[in-house]
């Protein structure tokens, strides 16, 4: 049954990015999405999915909702005015460095979300991960703090509050 409802869970994601990716609803898409979906359900639920009922969950799928949108209009858009900002200022205001990043959630998933947050913000990327200490080592455009959870609360806070309630 969970290889089942594994393959369904991918199968459903598939075929909503086809779809929304296709921008149609021919009937040609649609049964290509249909096809194209079952396959790939088909061949990877079980490698993809590890429990298909956190997958078929409405909240987390809402706070996943939630997330994109406020990662999209909000820290995206204060990390890109921050560093335009850094580029056109005359004396180019940066203070680069690495710092440690402790981050605090159990599964893979939720460990890369955060790390491929924090890299797709511009100003910060994720340069290693020691998983057996928990932590990123980040390179951060203007380090405020050496501290690492003082660099948490500016960098990956945020970012790790949705990835539990998503993954974990």
């Amino acid at each position: 049954m969970n290889r089942v409802l594994s393959s369904i869970a991918v199968a459903l994601l598939v075929f909503i990015a086809y779809i929304v990716f296709s921008g149609s609803l021919s009937t040609y898409d649609l049964l290509t999405a249909i096809i194209t979906s079952a396959v790939i359900g088909g061949l990877t639920g079980t490698f993809v999915v590890s429990n298909p009922y956190k997958a078929f969950n409405l909240f987390r799928m809402v706070y996943a909702i939630i997330y994109f949108f406020r990662y999209m209009l909000i820290n995206e858009v204060k990390a890109h005015a921050d560093v335009i900002k850094r580029i056109l200022h005359p004396k180019m205001p940066i203070n680069p460095g690495i710092v440690k990043v402790p981050y605090h959630v159990e599964s893979d998933y939720a460990m890369a979300l955060i790390a491929n947050s924090i890299t797709n913000t511009p100003g910060t990327v994720v340069v290693d991960v020691d998983k057996k200490d928990k932590c990123f080592f980040v390179h951060w455009i203007d380090v405020k703090t050496l501290e690492p959870e003082e660099a948490r609360m500016y960098i990956s806070k945020v970012f790790e509050h949705y990835s539990k309630k998503i993954f974990d």
